[in-house]
């Protein structure tokens, strides 16, 4: 395996990481919801990606193709063989599956990405470690069951270079009042 490939997998998992706990900080001050995320190999292969069912996907080019990359299986690195189910096709106790990028957090009910898969067709990504379908973005504003707009990204930008200054940005910016939009008709109805 490449040290290039290397580097970017571990890149890749690290501002993964940082997303998921910005989302979950998001979730908790713009709905309520308390996602409680295993971050041991062990419980996440084993149970699922959190303890309250929720699956977190940083995608940071959706905004640039307009198209959202959902997963349905993936491999550690690129090499021959099967790919191992993951993303909406994982079998475990995920019922909601959140996307996007520090503007804009999409949360979707995994059963109905499972619907509208065939729909869309599959995909191999292109560092060939991922399936999955492009879902367009004006098609995820209909599907989703809220969209989240913390409208972050300029901030946690700049704030990149001191990663412990990161950590303090995301938790300060999640927990920000912002300019949501749910698609939620009871949420719809309250606003």
């Amino acid at each position: 395996m490449s040290k290039q490939y290397e580097n970017y997998r571990r890149t890749m998992i690290e501002t993964g990481q940082a997303y998921q706990d910005f989302v979950v900080d998001a979730c908790w001050t713009l709905l309520g919801l308390a996602v409680v995320q295993y971050s041991s190999k062990l419980y996440q292969q084993t149970i699922g990606e959190s303890r309250t069912g929720v699956e977190i996907k940083n995608d940071r080019k959706f905004q640039s193709t307009g198209n959202l990359w959902i997963e349905l299986a993936e491999k550690a690195r690129p090499r021959g063989g099967d790919y191992a189910q993951s993303g909406i096709n994982r079998d475990d106790n995920t019922w909601l599956y959140c996307i996007g990028d520090y503007n804009t957090i999409f949360i979707f009910q995994k059963n109905l990405l499972k619907m509208l898969a065939p729909r869309y067709g599959q995909r191999e990504n292109h560092t060939s470690t991922s399936v999955g379908f492009l879902l367009p973005v004006v098609d995820a504003e209909k599907y989703a069951a809220a969209i989240l707009r913390p409208n972050a990204a300029t901030k946690i930008s700049s704030a990149i270079h001191d990663m412990e200054a990161l950590g303090r940005v995301l938790h300060q910016l999640a927990r920000a009042p912002s300019n949501q939009l749910s698609l939620l008709p009871d949420l719809d109805a309250a606003a």
